[in-house]
């Protein structure tokens, strides 16, 4: 089970911190990582990170503004938010894999983000 929380209103060029906290059969993450959905969109990728070496990837639009770091011990992955822009005003949802690559398994509730201008 995934629980994701910390979204919000905040006005263009402010800061959001995410975060996810994973419960239940854990030991099995591989990847967590992060997407949104903006109204009338596809939902897409955001970042992840690998739980074993730390590893990092993200999506070109918010690479420089967006980092994504987790903590093994709580099983909980976050998201730091900065510069944000309207156009990062979406529904974000955390999420875990049990593979390297490929589709998630198991899906958070999502938490609204909403960036005024």
């Amino acid at each position: 089970q995934l629980q994701a929380s910390g979204g919000g209103l905040v006005q263009a060029g402010g800061s959001l911190r995410l975060s996810c906290a994973a419960s239940g059969r854990t030991s099995s993450t591989v990847r967590m990582g992060w997407f949104r959905q903006a109204p009338g969109k596809e939902r897409e990728f955001v970042a992840r990170i690998m739980w074993g070496s730390g590893s990092t990837h993200y999506a070109d639009s918010v690479k420089g503004r967006f980092t994504v770091s987790g903590d093994n011990a709580e099983s909980a992955v976050y998201l730091q938010m900065n510069s944000l822009k309207p156009e990062d005003t979406a529904v974000y949802y955390c999420a875990t894999s049990v593979r390297v690559a490929g589709t998630y398994d198991y899906w958070g509730q999502g938490t609204l983000v909403t960036v005024s201008s």
